[in-house]
């Protein structure tokens, strides 16, 4: 029945790869949910998640976004991290739309890396996902466990960061899957197309950065801002 592609039983291990609230967006049934995954430590959230979702949202026309907040980045250490709890309540906060969505997903799979998570969530029933990152983290893309996999799971839509466009365009990801890149005017199809597939989009500058608001903190002598106040 195609109207269950949308909905799928919330039953055993698919009730593990879904976000925890009960309210998901609706979408035209007979269709997937077109969902793009911004995944990372969100040490702490920040203006700069919600605008790069927000953008998503619009330009690639997506249902919803879900932060995948890692309980542990492999690539940082684990005293630069905020307590899991505390990294997503602050989340929970700063996203302030009913199409962002804050999930515990890797907590609850147990999963570290990204490639192994995505390999969990293609299999779900009724969903069309996109992996959404930043320039910088095109960069560093190859530091990553089974990079290349990445690509061959899902869409891809790497949106610009100065000053690290450049760069990551010029780098090895971007180059090894040169023939993979999308232009920006076909950003809507890009939900829709099957891997090996990504897109650059240009994005009006936004200055907000994790490393900024934890540097801020350290030269108050503060742990932190109240929950939801992680703008700088």
């Amino acid at each position: 029945m195609v109207a269950a592609l949308s909905q799928p039983k919330r039953r055993g291990t698919t009730r593990l790869l879904l976000p925890e609230d009960s309210h998901p967006p609706a979408v035209p049934e007979g269709r997937p949910r077109l969902v793009g995954l911004l995944g990372g430590s969100f040490n702490p959230a920040h203006r700069g998640h919600r605008y790069i979702s927000v953008e998503a949202l619009d330009r690639l026309g997506l249902d919803e976004v879900w932060w995948l907040v890692s309980p542990r980045n492999p690539l940082k250490p684990a005293e630069s991290l905020l307590p899991y709890a505390e990294r997503v309540r602050r989340a929970e906060r700063e996203c302030r739309h009913p199409r962002i969505r804050v999930s515990r997903i890797e907590e609850r799979l147990g999963t570290r890396y990204t490639v192994d998570t995505l390999s969990r969530l293609v299999r779900l029933p009724g969903f069309r996902f996109v992996w959404l990152m930043g320039a910088d983290n095109l960069a560093q893309l190859p530091q990553w466990r089974h990079w290349r996999r990445i690509f061959a799971l899902v869409p891809i839509a790497v949106f610009e960061r100065a000053p690290y466009s450049y760069g990551a365009l010029a780098g090895k990801a971007a180059q090894a899957f040169a023939r993979a890149r999308m232009a920006e005017s076909a950003v809507r199809r890009l939900a829709w197309s099957d891997p090996p597939c990504w897109v650059f989009v240009r994005l009006r500058p936004d200055p907000t950065s994790a490393t900024a608001i934890r540097e801020a903190w350290a030269k108050t002598g503060s742990g932190g801002p109240p929950v939801g106040e992680c703008e700088p």
